[in-house]
């Protein structure tokens, strides 16, 4: 079966002015990632903060181009594709930002701004965009008599019961959500998380999940991608990772989550310094600066992705 979405050695690197007289030094925010999805799955990306996590959601979504690498959506490569195709792959994938009133024209009623994707994409007549973006409010919780009224009126869970009507207006394959619960309340985030467990299996939606909250990605992926630096370190299935992670940076991500049981004993993984800077990466394994487990090995060569533990990882001291 051919993958919903498919990333072969994805990069992007971005030029920085370093000042008048000193040449421009190059970011390297994603580092070749790889990775497969179906339809009807759930794929999480999660790492720490400045890890590509987003820099690799704007290249899925088509908003950059990468550096290097090839994006596959249907089987389809979009580097290559011709004008009318790559308009139409860009139909096939949209996105779900954090911030949902961000992502809303505060001057634009929400029936509007549901509309605004049919008219720029699709050649609807007006009563055809409204009945469409009236179904698919419904289909989101969101009532009809919401269709003329503006961003600033609804509470944040509302906006971004709005922001995945929009993205899913156009009927996509594949949606990539940037942390899309991490602005709401508790109960509130729980109410979303379940919409988008029931669209995906309504629709056969396959999902990018882009989250630094690790009790949320458990509750919604199938599968989990750790990167680190623009590395991905790990991947393999949600319970795979959860329940026994190999990588030493995926153990301390996992450390650092709490858990709802008072009585549970955890071994706590304490990394020491900051984050390398993409300008000047470290030789080697992207993670030996901050790694308990590093050897000289670590410091000079750079580990591939290997199959070990039934998952994919980058480590030289995970033993196959």
């Amino acid at each position: 079966m051919t993958a919903a979405l498919e990333a072969k050695s994805l990069a992007r690197d971005y030029s920085v002015s370093r000042g008048a007289f000193r040449p421009p030094a190059t970011v390297k925010a994603l580092a070749g990632v790889s990775f497969s999805l179906e339809a009807g799955r759930t794929l999480a990306v999660v790492g720490e903060s400045g890890s590509g996590k987003s820099t690799l959601a704007r290249l899925l979504t088509l908003i950059e181009a990468p550096t290097a690498g090839a994006l596959m959506i249907d089987g389809e490569d979009v580097a290559h594709a011709s004008g009318p195709t790559r308009r139409r792959l860009r139909r096939e994938i949209q996105m779900v930002f954090q911030n949902p009133y961000g992502s809303l024209n505060p001057r634009q009623t929400i029936g509007k701004a549901l509309e605004e994707p049919l008219l720029v994409n699709t050649a609807m007549r007006a009563g055809e965009r409204r009945e469409a973006a009236l179904a698919i409010m419904a289909k989101v919780g969101l009532r009809p008599e919401y269709y003329h009224r503006y961003p600033h009126m609804f509470s944040g869970g509302q906006r971004q019961r709005i922001a995945i009507a929009r993205a899913l207006v156009l009927r996509p394959k594949i949606l990539v959500l940037d942390e899309p619960v991490s602005a709401l309340d508790v109960s509130i985030r729980a109410q979303v998380l379940n919409l988008l467990a029931g669209l995906k299996d309504e629709f056969g939606l396959a999902y990018v999940f882009v989250s630094h909250d690790l009790s949320v990605v458990r509750h919604i992926a199938d599968e989990v991608m750790v990167v680190y630096l623009g590395h991905a370190v790990e991947t393999g299935s949600r319970d795979a990772i959860f329940d026994a992670p190999q990588h030493p940076y995926t153990r301390a991500l996992l450390s650092a989550t709490p858990v709802a049981d008072p009585t549970a004993k955890r071994e706590r993984i304490l990394l020491t310094g900051e984050p390398p800077s993409p300008i000047a990466p470290p030789p080697g394994c992207p993670f030996n600066p901050r790694c308990p487990l590093a050897f000289n090995r670590c410091r000079v060569e750079k580990p591939p992705v290997e199959r070990k533990h039934g998952r994919e990882v980058a480590c030289w001291a995970v033993a196959p």
